[in-house]
């Protein structure tokens, strides 16, 4: 007995002693490697500059996107939150994808760059700034305006599109009009255009007016709502509901044959797509899946995508995945869309640009149009809006409360008081500053233009609305991301007579951004379908005969 007791204690002491030396070697793991994390959130770490004690304070930034002045909901679009805990620091966290240094045309290489601003107790403004500056451009490229004017013009001889497989009566019309335009007479005025905006007013009023006159659409009828042939004439998006409601009803330029027809519209909402099949469809493969679906049953049944390879077939998104859905199933087609990123795929010469317009009423689509004499307009430059994206926060912590002159806020009230000061402060403001969000695009361009105020668009890589057509810079202020910190310098820097002249060229240029429930001659459907037939025109190819 008092050997099996001895045994015991033994044996006691050896799984004691293994446990502690098995506790030791996992502490030791731990302190070397750190804990494991499944979590996508730990395997991406975020380096935050000063020092962080007493975590106690929690920021949460929501990825959502814009609206007019607080960019409210997109029903979770792109959305993600980051969590950090702080201590007497205030964080903005942009977990974002951002392309790296390439400014060629092709594919983007991505890489994810983690933002971080962060607001000290001090007031040293460009030492926190700066750094964030630098971090972000290390990998994003950078197109400024003149260098895609530059693109702009090397595509004109170089994006054609695919040889048909056989010859069209409409291919010959189309390269007839082309030749119209290229030898246009010669125009120096029209009544209620400025010449000034227009890169060439001559070829512009050409083929606006070819156009008019020969311009035949067929739209497939095949689709089932609400992904197709539902328009959304309300909200963020509703430049491709707005479209779609007006050409689907357009007697002037549609076509029962689609043999006689020089351009295929396909009627899909990508909003209604992104939102309408459930929680299967959540990834933008599955939903460029789904469209190509649509496509091959088109192709299936006519003749007439497999005979160009879709290249005199267009569509018409806003919402912000209507690039990345596109891409590849729809590469040789015209694409109008919001987000208009060059690095991001986006094609000078081939796809155009499509104003971001935020309607609230699907019966005054005009509603608050107009804005005070440039006398009148005592705000230098008014920005608000939520801090979407890792420029904004650095925006307003550049601008709040720094200079009577620049009234730039953060979210405004969305009750009636606050959007009729916000609509107030643009009426009554020289320049709005239209920041890039998450993405390039914000519907502040057209809420300028529409309150005749200067547009300064910071927005890196964006094309603007109609570029092929209008000269942008001489109604818009366009400022380098990078320049953020010069930007009151770059604003007072402006001559008064060149402002008085950019304003007066924004009032008349506002008929090419409005929404008419009838279209009117240069409104915003004849400029999008104008920005769709300009392309086809420019690409258009005939087959070789022998």
């Amino acid at each position: 007995m008092r050997i099996l007791s001895r045994l015991e204690r033994f044996d006691i002491r050896r799984l004691l002693s293994g446990m502690i030396v098995t506790v030791g070697l996992i502490v030791l793991l731990v302190l070397c490697f750190g804990i494991p994390c499944r979590n996508a959130f730990c395997s991406s770490p975020v380096k935050v500059s000063g020092i962080v004690a007493n975590p106690s304070e929690v920021v949460k930034t929501k990825m959502n996107h814009s609206s007019e002045y607080e960019e409210g909901t997109r029903n979770n679009d792109s959305s993600r939150e980051n969590v950090v805990a702080i201590s007497n620091v205030k964080v903005e966290l942009n977990a974002s994808l951002i392309p790296s240094p390439n400014v060629s045309l092709g594919k983007p290489e991505m890489a994810v760059d983690s933002s971080v601003l962060v607001r000290s107790n001090d007031d040293s403004r460009e030492s926190n700034v700066l750094p964030i500056m630098r971090r972000h451009k290390q990998v994003a490229a950078t197109v400024s305006i003149s260098q895609m004017n530059s693109l702009l013009i090397q595509s004109l001889p170089s994006s054609h599109s695919p040889k048909p497989r056989w010859s069209s009566a409409r291919d010959s019309e189309m390269l007839s009009a082309k030749s119209e335009i290229e030898n246009a007479s010669v125009v120096h005025e029209s009544l209620g255009l400025d010449a000034s905006i227009y890169r060439n007013i001559s070829k512009f009023l050409r083929s606006y007016d070819l156009m008019e006159r020969k311009l035949r659409v067929y739209v497939y009828k095949e689709g089932k709502k609400p992904i197709f042939h539902r328009p959304m004439p309300r909200g963020i998006y509703a430049s491709e509901g707005w479209f779609m409601k007006l050409m689907e009803s357009n007697k002037k330029f549609l076509v029962k044959d689609p043999r006689k027809a020089h351009l295929f519209y396909i009627p899909v909402s990508i909003k209604a797509l992104r939102t309408s099949l459930g929680q299967d469809f959540q990834t933008p493969k599955s939903l460029a899946d789904h469209l190509k679906e649509y496509v091959d049953l088109i192709a299936a049944k006519y003749k007439f995508w497999n005979r160009t390879a879709g290249a005199d077939h267009f569509l018409v998104a806003c919402h912000d995945w209507g690039n990345k859905l596109t891409k590849k199933h729809m590469s040789n087609s015209v694409r109008a869309l919001c987000n208009s990123n060059v690095a991001q795929g986006f094609r000078i010469g081939i796809d155009t640009a499509l104003p971001v317009t935020y309607i609230r009423s699907a019966e005054s689509p005009i509603e608050y149009r107009g804005g005070k004499t440039p006398s009148e307009r005592k705000i230098l430059a008014f920005f608000a809006g939520s801090m979407h994206g890792y420029l904004r926060p650095i925006l307003v912590q550049l601008w709040e409360n720094k200079s009577p002159d620049m009234k730039i806020l953060g979210p405004m009230p969305r009750d009636p008081q606050g959007k009729k000061q916000y609509r107030e402060y643009m009426k009554s403001s020289r320049y709005c500053i239209c920041a890039r969000g998450y993405e390039v695009h914000t519907p502040r361009v057209v809420e300028a233009i529409v309150n005749e105020c200067v547009p300064v668009i910071i927005a890196d890589n964006y094309v603007p609305p109609f570029f092929e057509v209008l000269n942008w810079e001489e109604f818009a202020v366009f400022v380098e991301e990078k320049d953020i910190q010069n930007l009151r310098n770059i604003l007072v820097s402006i001559p008064e007579e060149r402002y008085i002249g950019m304003q007066a060229r924004v009032k008349t240029v506002q008929q090419h951004f409005l929404w008419h429930k009838k279209p009117v001659k240069f409104d915003l459907f004849h400029m999008i379908l104008h920005s769709v037939w300009h392309s086809r025109i420019n690409r258009i190819k005939t087959k070789s005969r022998h």
